[in-house]
């Protein structure tokens, strides 16, 4: 059994060779940075002792017994800013404030009185009746707005306080819920779109994230870690493993079979890392014994001084991925791993549009929005339309996509025409289908530029500027608000990085800097940054276009973007 936090409280300390270390050559012994473990309880920072003072947990209680009786402006600030978080809950950024003045503003300037409400989806696993249960709370409650997130997650926006009880009451009758779907825990669990249906699928890995999330998600002992915690299970890579805290992907053990490699320390933000092996394979019973451990182990160890460092990446990258085995085999697991072979990689991300054949004949008929924006009344359409062609599930991918399953082969065509009229096409370009954006300056209180309608002309002007260019292989495309990465820039082959810059008459307007060349799968790496290089927003259709062309007549035969972007010459990326 992992010792447990009340533990830890009570030790003096641990050895000296784990946890934050000194600077070299400084002589001095290195500042607490809060790790439990070490017997370092006292909080460093706001957010720690909000989190001490009162489980976060416990705000649901109160949102339903005071806020949304009482109304907005009875919400506390550690409340409304932190705790509700832990509830799928943030405020979102009020309309009508600039990019350019994101960062002048405290933080009630930019509140709007209506949240952003996101829906567990753990998995991106959705029957029907759930997908049109978020699609009635749409329209009903959040002026028809979703967005598919590039963590399997159902994003709505323009929710009330008064009106979250209900809201709360419908997605439980289905099934679902908003529980730390934000906030300093364990956020939703990617797994692959087609666990189950697969048609080279070996093992269905759904079975470890439902008790993961069974067991674990709304446990009052991990609902306070350092920040937050992101999973990913799934036996093929398609659930961007490199960028999470923890990840178990599917691997053929030489002696012991089918079973899990798994992965720790990714993310990306302001400071990317891509995830470590720990050199071990599990079965997929241990799955949720090994994912608590972790869990466990980086609530005890894990960074509590400073925000910007209270990531499990930092952990991992200044102990290392010996020193993780170690403590989790020693402290956690009392037993040892198997040691077990890296999983491998395929070349290109599965996003899984298109028509793919699965293991009972049937078809998974994938669909792609731009940038993963849909509306309540088009989930409601989707449900229709796969409800004829004899579908009762539906499933959303960490690219932003949706997909239909157990469709038979004779329904297929007859889907794709329902549905291609809403603006979900199964027949996609290489830019819609590439082409990632976050939430943007719209709704997000972080945000310097807009970028959903962004994405929208982005997509469409390069699908006419470049109709007469035949790629080889796919080019992708992140486009962020703001330097956090939610739209995987450092590990998308052209990332764009929100900010505001200097146009050509020297007025300040949105723009982005660009990273060139960055990639997951066997590009998995970071893009390239040229310095002093920035491209204004009305600019941007036009340099993508001169880059591609540039990559369409200068790569070799087989050569993807990623690798092409790393070599050329800088006069070809600006």
């Amino acid at each position: 059994m992992a010792i447990t936090t009340e533990d830890y409280a009570k030790r003096e300390g641990a050895p000296a060779d784990r946890g934050a270390r000194p600077r070299r050559g400084s002589g001095r012994q290195p500042r607490p940075e809060g790790q439990w473990a070490l017997g370092q309880r006292d909080p460093l920072n706001h957010n720690e002792e909000f989190k001490r003072d009162d489980n976060p947990l416990n705000v649901r209680a109160r949102i339903l017994e005071q806020y949304a009786v009482q109304g907005f402006d009875s919400i506390p600030s550690d409340d409304l800013r932190g705790r509700f978080r832990w509830m799928g809950l943030y405020t979102q950024r009020k309309p009508g404030i600039d990019g350019g003045r994101t960062a002048q503003l405290e933080p009630e300037e930019l509140d709007d009185v209506h949240f952003m409400m996101r829906v567990r989806v753990d998995g991106g696993a959705l029957s029907l009746a759930q997908l049109e249960t978020i699609a009635g709370i749409s329209t009903e409650f959040a002026r028809d707005s979703a967005d598919i997130t590039d963590r399997q997650n159902i994003q709505l926006h323009w929710v009330r306080i008064e009106d979250v009880p209900v809201i709360w009451e419908r997605l439980a009758a289905v099934g679902l819920d908003t529980t730390e779907a934000c906030g300093d825990c364990p956020r939703v669990i990617l797994g692959s779109p087609v666990a189950g249906v697969a048609a080279n699928e070996v093992i269905d890995a759904a079975p470890a994230i439902a008790q993961i999330k069974e067991r674990f998600i709304g446990d009052p002992t991990l609902s306070n870690l350092p920040r937050k915690y992101k999973t990913s299970v799934s036996w093929s890579w398609d659930a961007v493993p490199e960028i999470n805290d923890i990840s178990f992907v599917g691997v053929e053990h030489p002696e012991y079979g089918p079973g899990f490699d798994v992965l720790v320390g990714g993310g990306l933000s302001t400071s990317a890392h891509l995830a470590v092996r720990l050199g071990a394979w599990v079965s997929l019973e241990e799955i949720p014994e090994v994912w608590h451990a972790v869990t466990a182990f980086f609530r005890d160890y894990g960074y509590r001084r400073l925000r910007n460092k209270a990531r499990l990446k930092y952990l991992v990258q200044d102990i290392g991925a010996e020193k993780v085995r170690e403590i989790l085999e020693t402290e956690y697991l009392e037993r040892e791993f198997k040691n077990g072979p890296a999983a491998q990689a395929p070349a290109e991300p599965l996003d899984y549009v298109g028509v793919h054949e699965q293991n009972d004949g049937n078809r998974i008929v994938g669909f792609s929005p731009i940038a993963g924006r849909v509306s309540g009344s088009i989930l409601q359409q989707v449900a229709d339309a796969a409800r004829a062609a004899g579908s009762e599930r539906i499933r959303l991918t960490p690219l932003q996509k949706l997909l239909v399953l157990d469709v038979a082969p004779e329904k297929v065509d007859e889907l794709i025409a329902a549905v291609e009229p809403l603006g979900l096409l199964a027949r996609a370009s290489t830019w819609r289908r590439g082409t990632l954006a976050c939430t943007g300056l719209e709704y997000c209180k972080l945000a310097i530029v807009e970028t959903k309608g962004r994405a929208a002309t982005l997509v469409g002007e390069l699908e006419s500027r470049l109709r007469d260019v035949d790629l080889e292989n796919p080019v992708n495309v992140g486009l962020n608000g703001c330097p956090n990465s939610c739209a995987r820039i450092q590990t998308s082959d052209i990332g764009l990085k929100g900010q505001i810059v200097t146009d050509d008459d020297g007025n300040q307007v949105e723009g982005f800097q660009v990273h060139l060349g960055g990639g997951l799968g066997l590009d998995a790496g970071y893009g390239r940054k040229l310095r002093g290089h920035k491209v204004t927003a009305a600019e941007l259709p036009e340099y993508v276009e001169r880059v591609v062309r540039h990559y369409a007549q200068g790569h070799t035969p087989g050569e993807r973007f990623a690798q092409w972007a790393q070599r050329a010459p800088e006069d070809q990326l600006v």
